[in-house]
């Protein structure tokens, strides 16, 4: 029986056959000219034709994908139009190179130089290989890569994901997700658990499977089984069973003793807001505000982000809805806002720091929040990103309070946050914690690089002490501050059950992952899940504290979590 291992992202057991993803669109030859035909004039007007179509096309794609989808399929948009990108090849035009060969050679200048500057940015090399495969094609006249379309249902294997085709995965055709490549943070984990996709990343291998062939996924175990056997359709069939019992929450997220753990949601706009709201999210504990600006060469006018932020609020009225200010730079550049030649975005100016160097942008959104809150009934708090001391926190703190705003809080997501989690925790009115770039930053990982996958999980110990750290500074002697999580790692059942024994207050994940995370937690007392967030802490390695934490947890394999 031949297997294959990665990293589970998303849980779920699914038996079903191999789709390979197709192969990249082939490299125009080396050298390759322009036909005696075709002058470099008309070359260079077929060329930015060819790239507004393929930009044309990724808007059209967002305008019905939702949360973190459309927020990557605007961004892949903006890259299609990229200036250095379609400045170089031009250029390469002009000295009589084939417009298919120019737009090859200046993607690549550009990926290598992205790829270089690592972090987040080297994400976005990925974007600009997906582009110039989309340009190429529509130069070509030939469909653009993509998902294979069928009518019946089957497994997605491929090396990895396009940014623009995980967005827009459909998930009554793509029963599973696998990769050879990517990580456990990557877009493709991301958007697959959004979509409540069984999948599983770094797979080494898994290209060699051809299509047609039946296998089994586990999700949750990181496998990848050819030919499976009686024991594992039985599995996959329990799994669709239990399926149906964990698309539906309650409303509630209580423990086996009655200790009350709010679950929040994840959301990237109104619609998300609504769907959560519908699926009984408590609230809202992660209002990414990117949204709003992506796709656009000037900020947003106040009335439109007053506009975009109410459609939120309005969806929770008495309930807690936590916005996060913009989180512009690295992998979300903005042209009126961010410098994109810097040397590291990843450790560069973003989040919070553009006040530094673009002050006023902050202050009007708060103006916005502010204004959007009045008149509606939910309770709106406000959180900066990229905090990382203490007099920061209480610049932050200030601005609120001159925009009227009551409860401003931070993100933890630099290792120095959660070591001074108490003096910053003095400033503000609470913290959240995103782990996605808490452990990118404590392990020094870059989070979409697959040979890193077994380094960039929130299960490392080192991790897991940032956490504890934050949270025992936020109830030192003069802190009562609440600290919640808005990560990946929230929406994970099993590290649920860590983070509360931990003492976090409050979770927030993708709306889909509600239902899995209370069933778990309910059969959990508090006492339990402290010694469970002991043995965690005390492991050697991430993989030992998973599994020992698993092992402790019976109600995971019953659910096929």
């Amino acid at each position: 029986m031949q297997s294959f291992t990665g990293v589970g992202v998303s849980p779920g057991r699914i038996v079903g056959s191999v789709r390979q993803m197709p192969k990249a669109v082939s490299e125009p030859p080396a050298g390759e000219q322009l036909a005696s035909s075709t002058t470099a004039e008309d070359a260079a007007v077929t060329l930015r034709a060819a790239a507004k179509a393929v930009q044309a096309e990724l808007k059209q794609r967002s305008v019905s994908a939702t949360g973190a989808g459309k927020s990557v399929l605007e961004a892949t948009a903006l890259m299609a139009a990229d200036p250095m990108l379609i400045k170089g090849a031009v250029k390469l035009i002009n000295t009589g190179t084939s417009a298919e060969r120019a737009i090859w050679e200046s993607a690549a200048s550009v990926a290598e130089m992205l790829h270089n500057l690592g972090g987040y940015m080297a994400e976005r090399a990925t974007d600009v290989l997906d582009v110039r495969s989309r340009i190429v094609a529509e130069l070509r006249g030939v469909p653009a890569p993509g998902i294979p379309a069928s009518d019946e249902p089957f497994i997605l294997v491929a090396d990895d994901l396009a940014p623009a085709d995980t967005a827009t995965l459909n998930p009554a055709v793509v029963l599973a997700l696998v990769t050879s490549g990517g990580g456990p943070q990557s877009h493709t984990a991301i958007i697959a658990r959004a979509l409540g996709l069984p999948a599983v990343v770094a797979a080494v291998g898994v290209e060699s499977i051809t299509d047609g062939t039946a296998v089994y996924v586990d999700g949750a175990a990181g496998s990848i089984t050819v030919d499976p056997d009686a024991e594992q359709l039985e599995a996959a069939t329990a799994w669709a069973a239990n399926a149906a019992t964990l698309a539906v929450f309650s409303g509630e997220g209580v423990m086996a003793d009655g200790h009350l753990v709010p679950l929040l949601a994840n959301v990237g706009g109104a619609a998300d807001a609504v769907k959560a709201a519908a699926a009984g999210a408590q609230g809202v504990g992660l209002l990414r505000t990117e949204f709003c600006f992506l796709d656009r060469d000037e900020e947003p006018t106040l009335d439109e982000q007053v506009t975009a932020y109410r459609g939120v609020f309005d969806a929770f009225p008495g309930k807690k809805v936590v916005l996060r200010t913009l989180d512009a730079g690295a992998d979300k550049p903005l042209p009126f806002l961010t410098d994109a030649s810097e040397p590291n975005p990843a450790l560069g100016v973003r989040g919070y720091r553009t006040d530094f160097t673009s002050p006023g942008v902050l202050k009007r959104q708060l103006a916005a929040v502010a204004t959007a809150a009045e008149g509606t009934e939910a309770d709106v708090w406000v959180m900066a990103p990229m905090i990382s001391t203490a007099d920061e926190a209480a610049d932050f703190a200030r601005m609120c309070g001159e925009a009227g705003l009551k409860t401003p809080g931070v993100m933890v997501e630099v290792p120095s946050a959660a070591l001074t989690a108490e003096t910053i925790l003095g400033e503000v009115s609470f913290a959240s914690l995103g782990t996605n770039d808490l452990t990118q930053y404590a392990m020094a990982a870059d989070r979409q690089l697959g040979p890193l996958a077994a380094l960039n999980t929130p299960w490392q110990p080192a991790v897991l002490r940032l956490i504890q750290l934050t949270v025992a500074g936020s109830v030192a002697e003069g802190n009562n501050k609440p600290v919640g999580v808005c990560g990946e790692a929230a929406a994970d059942p099993a590290l649920a059950v860590v983070l509360v024994g931990l003492g976090v207050n409050t979770l927030s994940m993708t709306a889909r992952a509600l239902a899995a995370v209370a069933a778990v937690l309910a059969k959990v007392t508090v006492v339990e899940a402290q010694r469970l967030a002991g043995i965690a802490l005390a492991a050697p390695s991430a993989l030992e504290a998973r599994a020992r934490v698993r092992a402790e947890l019976p109600i995971l394999d019953e659910l096929g979590l």
